[in-house]
């Protein structure tokens, strides 16, 4: 959207195309052109013989997953991968030219381009000899060419040539198993031949021996003919199998396993035919995991100081494999029903209510749920042994609960009030009621993720689901946005699941984009759009790297590590963005439409990108998909270049990319939709000319920051905005002014604008007042002071600390540090103090001191403002007796969120003894709980005395984190993050790039390693291009 002074606005919004050799017809005010060439589409020849008629269809247990490597595809350059592409094109190439070669090479037996060429002032015959003989060779070497070009093809082997290909195809190769027999199977995803059609799950946990016994009756169809039954299985020690085919006997059967894949197989000597319904019964025993992943042994200690255990289930998105063996991918839906085991002082819950229990003759009671009334994937199951207790609720004919320990009971309240009211909002806005008859959320007190999405009991740590009474407003949005994204998955990734994680999006985005959507109506007072405005800007971050990758990606990634590393901002944040903008762009309702046949038509089953897009397309009647699809198929976004000259704007497009190492992008048209004052929305193509009246003065796009992009206006441009800016503050939309500053850094790194220029914008922050554009100031600010802190520079360390603190000091002088109740000014001054206190301002960390004997040592203690805790806190922990009394508050207090900002104020500590006992607590798990160890090591990054430190430790207990925490998964990528994110120099490139290649099988390819480089490597490149000029403005 262009925002234009005098009352002239204009919206604008960007779409990439991709250019199909057929092009259909465009819709009304829509103009293509090209950018990316979109990937050839890959037919299932299993599913859709039709595409190639003359090919017989295929059975799809014989297709076989086939790797990039070996692929012959030339593919198109959508995903800007071209590491991979180079390798496609580089083993096509051998592929194609060996092909030619076999064919003609008897025609052209010399096709070299350096064959040497004689002088061309001499010239010589051959004699009759030498004609004859090559004559005799030309004829004998062209007919062995000819037959040997008209014999049928065949397959040589030691027999020789026997048979035709037709009929000899090359058999595959099987890994071996366990036992050392043959696997049957030679690809890590599963086979289609096989579909579950209900789980009947037995589990028995010993929470004392941390052990659990298992037996799992799975109802099967056989989809197509085949001698194989392939699963997921990990862990399991499998002690007994049986099989049925109808109403046929049950015979036992011997069960193999793959380990590397995690897969288990059957296999038969006659084929099961399809439409056969078997029951494939496994009895096995394990041990509870000790990791955060699959049915996982935990305690804590409760109000007395006692120590209690309980046993949960973190499924997602592959360990569901780990409790029970079954088809654990999210195509293959079924129907569960669970009985668990247990002793009489501990409760049970799963997906579904209980529906009776028995006691056993050992004195056990078992615990029978009923049967799901919905299809889910494996992933979503869930099952808790624990002692918790619950309040209740009924809202539209659902029993909503929340569960705890006891003796958090009331912290439970907000939660259930936020469940409640959020649970009626998506009944509504979706058109589509909540499916079951009950709904827990559950507060594990040891928690890997911030929550889990198990439909029917989700699972929460309980930072993100208690609140006390006492616990500030800010504490309580936290709340509401992590139960709001929970609520809803129930739809969007329950109802209707992604057919593979490499559509995650599907799920992770809209629930992302819900979360702040519903928030925005059901809690206004939260002001949900500005924490969505700033987790928009992070997003953009990361997408402008190089080693970012598309919302949707390949559907040939498979390894748990790939998976893992989906769970990302892009996929994410970025993915709600694209939705956002999407919905800004639609006429008004038409969005909410197409979602709602969207869930309509897929509810119960899986879904795909494109399947998004054609319910939309349906409602819309414009090709939605025209529009969203290389916005998911492509990683990063557009960077957009405002010229204007004589009234007349151009604007033109190039991808927004900090690294361009190996990239290559074509030219783009972008769709554009204008306003000009109170006339009627108007669509224009971006190639045209936009004319503007002289009195026009500035233009400003992308309204309200809706679009996924960045804009870049020009020297003339930016001092027009930045003189409105101080003249006329009120001309821009908080969001508009935060997003000038964020733009304005964002080209100051690629290099498009001096920072003098930076400084010159920031300039007008005298007179802000609005929490969004000065929280993204002080954020882009303390990226470079950390990044100059971290330098053996302290004079121009100094002239930086001085600068933010003049900036800011009007504002910060002008704030109380009493109770407030509004969410916005809290962010704001928990901010702003943060930072003057963090640089050691004299007035901050004196009153902070105060605020905190006030609570410590006053014979009446005096509560601190929720929002301030952290910064007082902080100061308090810089003296060894502040320490020394957080440590113990720590180890009492029973209010979730004030233990978080405790250990954070721990971990802010600039004595080195103290830094390493804290990283061996965390790591150990004994005082404090290992789940918090990825925020222990981000807080010692940020310090000047810990940044070091802290690298140096996770290089040295490396195998013990990746025990902890799976390679790829979301603490993995914000461990390497956080350690190396403030490295600019070649020394420190050369030390992270030789830890990560020299580990070898303890390290994954992860894409978080190459996305640490390539920020060192990117800050070394400002600190090149800036430090003069800093030293010089400052």
């Amino acid at each position: 959207m262009v925002l234009i002074n005098n009352a002239v606005c204009a919206y604008i919004h960007f779409f990439c195309f991709f250019v199909h050799t057929e092009r259909a017809s465009l819709p009304r005010n829509m103009i293509e052109n090209s950018m990316f060439e979109e990937e050839p589409d890959v037919v299932d020849l299993a599913k859709d013989s039709t595409a190639f008629p003359g090919f017989p269809a295929l059975d799809p247990d014989e297709v076989v997953y086939e790797p990039r490597s070996s692929r012959l595809l030339v593919r198109g350059l959508g995903e800007n991968d071209l590491d991979d592409e180079e390798e496609d094109y580089e083993s096509s190439a051998r592929l194609l030219g060996m092909s030619f070669m076999n064919r003609s090479s008897a025609r052209s037996p010399s096709s070299s381009p350096y064959t040497r060429q004689a002088p061309p002032r001499s010239c010589s015959c051959p004699s009759t000899r030498k004609l004859v003989v090559g004559v005799f060779i030309l004829v004998l070497v062209s007919s062995m060419a000819m037959a040997l070009y008209f014999l049928p093809g065949c397959t040589f082997t030691k027999a020789g040539c026997h048979k035709d290909n037709s009929s000899t195809p090359i058999e595959p190769v099987y890994p071996n198993s366990t036992t050392g027999e043959p696997f049957p199977w030679n690809e890590p995803r599963l086979p289609a031949s096989v579909r579950p059609v209900n789980y009947n799950l037995s589990l028995t946990p010993n929470l004392t021996s941390k052990t659990f016994t298992g037996r799992t009756v799975i109802n099967m169809m056989i989809q197509h003919d085949t001698k194989r039954v392939v699963l997921h299985s990990s862990d399991l020690n499998i002690t007994k199998a049986t099989f049925q085919v109808g109403k046929d006997k049950s015979v036992e059967v011997k069960v193999l396993e793959y380990k590397p894949w995690q897969l288990i197989a059957v296999s038969f000597p006659e084929d099961l035919k399809a439409g056969q319904v078997c029951v494939l019964t496994l009895e096995y025993k394990a041990n509870l995991s000790n990791t955060y992943d699959g049915f996982y042994n935990s305690s804590y200690n409760d109000v007395t100081g006692a120590k209690r255990v309980l046993a949960a289930t973190q499924f997602e998105p592959q360990a569901a494999r780990k409790a029970f063996p079954c088809f654990d991918e999210p195509a293959f839906k079924a129907t569960f029903l669970v009985r668990i085991t247990r002793e009489p002082e501990y409760i049970t819950l799963s997906n579904m209510p209980k529906a009776k229990t028995t006691t056993l003759p050992s004195g056990l009671l078992e615990d029978e749920f009923e049967q799901t009334s919905v299809n889910m994937s494996t992933y979503l199951v869930a099952f808790i042994v624990a002692n918790f207790t619950s309040v209740s609720r009924n809202v539209s004919n659902t029993l909503v609960s929340v569960y705890s320990v006891a003796e958090k009971k009331e912290h439970t309240h907000y939660a259930l009030d936020a469940a409640s009211k959020l649970l009626q909002f998506y009944n509504t806005i979706f058109d589509v009621d909540y499916p079951l008859r009950k709904l827990d959320l559950v507060a594990i007190p040891d928690f890997l993720a911030g929550a889990m999405e198990n439909w029917g009991l989700i699972t929460f740590r309980e930072t993100t689901l208690l609140v006390g009474n006492q616990s500030s407003p800010l504490d309580k949005q936290l709340v509401a946005n992590v139960v709001a994204h929970e609520l809803a998955h129930q739809w969007f990734g329950n109802l209707v699941t992604m057919r593979w994680w490499n559509d995650l999006w599907l799920s992770e985005g809209f629930a992302t984009y819900w979360q702040y959507t519903s928030l925005t109506t059901v809690f206004p007072q939260l002001y949900p759009g500005d924490e969505f405005l700033e987790v928009r800007f992070k997003a953009m971050a990361k997408d402008s790297l190089n080693s970012t990758h598309s919302v949707s990606v390949s559907s040939q990634m498979t390894s748990p590590e790939d998976v893992l590393e989906m769970f990302d901002s892009v996929t994410y944040e970025k993915g709600a963005s694209l939705l956002l903008m999407l919905n800004s762009t639609l006429p008004d309702g038409q969005f909410r439409k197409g979602l709602i046949e969207y869930l309509n038509k897929y509810r119960g089953s899986n879904s795909v990108t494109d399947d998004l897009w054609n319910s939309l397309t349906q409602v819309c009647q414009e090709s939605v998909s025209d529009m969203m699809r290389t916005w998911t198929l492509q990683k990063g976004f557009p960077l957009v270049t405002v010229s204007c000259k004589d009234g007349q704007v151009n604007l033109t497009q190039e991808p927004f990319l900090l690294s361009r190492e190996n990239t290559t992008h074509t030219s783009s048209c972008l769709l554009v939709s204008c306003s000009a004052g109170s006339s009627a929305l108007y669509f224009v193509s971006l190639l045209a000319t936009l004319k503007v009246s002289d009195s026009v003065k500035w233009l400003k796009l992308n309204y309200m920051n809706t679009g996924f992009y960045i804009v870049h206006y020009g020297v003339e441009g930016w001092a027009a905005l930045i003189n409105t800016l101080k003249t006329d503050i009120s001309s821009f939309t908080a969001h508009d002014r935060a997003s000038l500053i964020h733009n304005m850094f964002a080209l100051s790194r690629l290099g498009r604008v001096s920072f003098p220029q930076v400084l010159s914008l920031l300039g007008y922050l005298t007179k802000e007042t609005e929490t969004a554009p000065l929280k993204e100031a002080l954020s882009q600010l303390s990226s470079v002071y950390r990044l100059l802190d971290k330098r053996p520079d302290p004079y121009l360390v100094s002239r930086m600390k001085g600068y933010i603190l003049n900036l800011f000091g009007p504002l910060i002088n002008s704030l109380d540090w009493g109770e407030e109740q509004s969410v916005s000014r809290q962010e704001l001054r928990s901010a702003l103090f943060e930072m003057a206190c963090g640089l050691g301002q004299e007035n901050c960390t004196d009153q902070a001191k105060v605020l905190y004997d006030q609570r410590t040592n006053s014979t009446q203690p005096k509560i601190i403002p929720g929002d301030l805790e952290r910064v007082v806190f902080s100061v308090a922990a810089q003296s060894d007796s502040g320490w020394l009394s957080l440590l113990e508050a720590y180890g009492h207090t029973t209010y979730d969120s004030e233990k978080r900002k405790i250990l954070q104020a721990l971990a802010s500590t600039q004595d080195t003894r103290r830094i390493v006992w804290i990283l061996n607590a965390g790591l150990q798990g004994s005082i404090i709980q290992t789940q918090e160890l990825p925020l222990l090591i981000g807080t010692v990054s940020d310090g000047f005395a810990g940044h070091l430190f802290v690298w140096n430790f996770v290089k040295e207990n490396w195998d013990s984190i990746i025990e902890k925490f799976p390679l790829g998964s979301y603490p993995i990528q914000s461990i390497i993050k956080s350690t190396t994110s403030q490295f600019s120099t070649q020394m420190h490139l050369e030390e992270v790039q030789g830890f990560f290649s020299g580990l070898k099988e303890r390290g994954h390819p992860m894409r978080s390693v190459q996305e640490a480089l390539e920020t060192i490597r990117l800050n070394q490149d400002w600190m090149d291009r800036n430090l003069p000029a800093l030293r010089q403005s400052l």
